[in-house]
């Protein structure tokens, strides 16, 4: 009835399929690529490595996942952690909760903890159910801090990001399963 319709259809299916084609040819299998909102422009290349839950007497309390170049995490090289909250939590509680972590792994002296303290509450904002907060491992060894595509601030001590970044991904995480979920058991 109407041949040039039927083409037009025919061709517009065609390009359809070759775009879904190109996408999932240009994508390997098992890929995540990151979604970090703002802090991506630090990992132009980041792909997800792993991903878990925290939980605590059965709440849960956040969804971690870590990104890194390649998918490869190394803790002298750059990455990005990102923790999606499963809770409501003030800004001051997040800093206070990490700095107790940090006091616990040890050799962070009183003084030190205290400045960090003072930075992460200038910087960590009241969080609700759903919000992100992504930690980003510099290049340079800061730690850069987003609320979505919002820069939240940086900590320019490599000590602090070395520090603060073991709370989930070091050999004395309180949490080693977590910590396998988002790095690997082998690491």
């Amino acid at each position: 009835m109407f041949p040039h319709l039927k083409t037009k259809g025919f061709r517009l299916r065609r390009f359809a399929f070759a775009l879904a084609l190109a996408f999932a040819v240009a994508a390997p299998a098992g890929t995540a690529f990151a979604d970090l909102g703002s802090a991506a422009k630090l990992l132009p290349s980041a792909e997800l490595v792993g991903k878990g839950r925290m939980t605590f007497l059965g709440f849960k309390v956040f969804d971690a996942e870590l990104y890194a170049p390649q998918g490869t995490y190394s803790p002298s090289a750059p990455f990005a952690l990102k923790l999606t909250y499963l809770r409501t939590f003030k800004g001051k509680q997040i800093a206070e909760s990490s700095v107790k972590e940090i006091r616990r792994q040890g050799g962070v002296s009183d003084a030190q903890l205290a400045k960090w303290q003072t930075q992460m509450e200038a910087l960590f904002p009241n969080v609700s159910h759903g919000q992100s907060i992504t930690g980003v491992r510099t290049s340079s060894g800061k730690a850069e801090f987003y609320l979505g595509n919002q820069k939240l601030g940086t900590i320019s001590d490599p000590a602090f990001t070395k520090k603060f970044f073991a709370i989930w991904l070091g050999n004395n995480t309180r949490d080693p399963q977590l910590r396998a979920q988002l790095v690997g058991s082998g690491s």
